[in-house]
């Protein structure tokens, strides 16, 4: 791992930026989730094998004293299977969401989280709603409108 200090140098240490320190990997990817999007489901799911597998090994390296390179790694292998995991999620949620577009119910996590109260509000409709009583009254007496002459 080669360690590259941001900011104004004096005597080899930085002063003022000492904890902004930027980390260079070499030789190692990161993987991009734009590319991850356009394979399809079990593609995802050999990579993400593949990547807790190489995991496990750089685990191991690690217990039995592997060299530096192996353990800056183990970082970048968490973070890929993180982002397979949440691409594979993401588009099992999508899929969900168009599955039960336009229905009547909905799985409780697909339904707006709102808050506790809004969720228990009533609806527009159900607001609107006047009982017999009220819409007689309405009709009797209803608001006048009126202009004063000045």
């Amino acid at each position: 791992m080669i360690t590259f200090v941001v900011g104004s140098v004096y005597n080899g240490v930085n002063r003022r930026y000492s904890s902004h320190v930027k980390k260079f990997y070499p030789n190692m990817t990161k993987l991009k989730t734009k590319d991850l999007r356009g394979k399809r489901k079990d593609e995802l799911m050999k990579q993400l094998d593949e990547l807790k597998q190489e995991l496990s090994n750089l685990r191991v390296a690690k217990v039995t004293g592997g060299t530096a390179s192996k353990l800056s790694k183990i970082r970048v292998f968490r973070k890929n299977i993180a982002r397979v995991l949440t691409v594979i999620n993401q588009t099992q949620k999508e899929n969900l969401r168009r599955v039960y577009r336009g229905k009547k119910y909905k799985p409780l996590d697909l339904r707006p989280k709102l808050t506790r109260a809004k969720r228990r509000e009533l609806t527009p409709n159900e607001k609107a709603i006047k009982t017999r009583k009220q819409m007689r009254r309405e009709r009797l007496w209803p608001q006048r409108k009126y202009a004063l002459k000045v």
